[in-house]
């Protein structure tokens, strides 16, 4: 029977007080360059300057997390930490409630240059990761953080060759992992990208340049053919092909309005359970979709 499940609001269990720029300055202190005292005669960093934001996020990945080694090509995605952590604080509870307690291994999709949420995972939880990625170059650069942080027995990375695969290809036969995680490209294409920031820059009252977003990023990291929502039905259709490879499969799902076409898809094609997790960092809320294929017989031959 197919169960559909909505959990109470999640909220990060870190980061929920503002920034000490200072104290973090001391574990990054290339942060120092972009300070300033704001309007309110708080210190500040200009978050519409991409190199702010990434000082920033460096500095917490360095202050709060222990990561000594984080560098690459301004043209990537810039993640911020704190969403980051915060989806790999709800798929903690989702594996906890499920019943998974030891030897946890999690598929990151697309990990991008910067292989965040391995790092996040193995430094919050100690789990291990198979990290997978479209881009040679991207994993030749998060190789070297791996490398740096002395992580090459927790993180594996995959070179995905196939750019319409997502799935196949990147998990062996008969390997199993305890969880899926992805945070798919929003966008259609560079146009939509470009219009996106146009919006966001306003909100902020900046005036760069309309081309320029504040987390950089790539193509390959921003949009794709028919944009989230043809990802997804891609991600939703592939996993069905690898019912028992993964426990729970997990997707950040930017736009509400894809969850119902998501429920009856995977309705389709078998899904045993289906939870939305609401994720609120700050001002922003969006939601994490997680599924299963497998049956209660099959969970409890999973924990044994």
């Amino acid at each position: 029977m197919l169960k559909l499940e909505r959990s109470p609001l999640q909220k990060s269990k870190s980061h929920r007080k503002a920034y000490n720029f200072p104290e973090l300055a001391t574990a990054h202190p290339e942060l120092e360059d972009y300070m300033f005292h704001n309007a309110y005669g708080n210190i500040s960093i200009d978050f519409s300057n991409p190199k702010a934001v990434k000082a920033l996020n460096t500095a917490l990945l360095k202050h709060d997390y222990k990561v000594s080694f984080w560098e690459f090509p301004d043209k990537h995605l810039c993640p911020p930490i704190p969403s980051r952590a915060a989806y790999i604080h709800l798929l903690k509870d989702l594996i906890t409630h499920s019943g998974l307690t030891k030897n946890i291994k999690v598929l990151d999709i697309g990990t991008g240059a910067t292989c965040i949420y391995p790092l996040l995972g193995n430094a919050l939880y100690a789990w291990s990761f198979i990290a997978s990625e479209i881009d040679q170059q991207a994993i030749e650069v998060a190789q070297q953080i791996i490398d740096k942080n002395r992580l090459g027995d927790a993180i594996e990375l995959r070179f995905q060759k196939d750019k319409q695969s997502i799935l196949y290809g990147i998990l062996k036969p008969k390997e199993k992992v305890s969880a899926a995680m992805c945070n798919p490209p929003f966008y259609k294409n560079e146009a939509e990208a470009i219009e996106n920031t146009m919006r966001k820059q306003k909100g902020l009252a900046q005036k760069e340049s309309p081309s320029k977003r504040n987390f950089s990023g790539t193509a390959n990291e921003l949009w794709y053919p028919g944009g989230e929502k043809a990802f997804l039905h891609n991600y939703l259709y592939q996993s069905s092909l690898s019912k028992t490879s993964c426990f729970w499969y997990t997707s950040l799902v930017s736009k509400k309005e894809l969850i119902n076409s998501m429920r009856t898809s995977l309705k389709k094609l078998g899904a045993t359970k289906i939870e939305v997790r609401d994720l609120n960092v700050g001002h922003k809320i969006s939601r994490v979709v997680a599924w299963t294929f497998l049956s209660e017989k099959e969970q409890r031959e999973w924990m044994s």
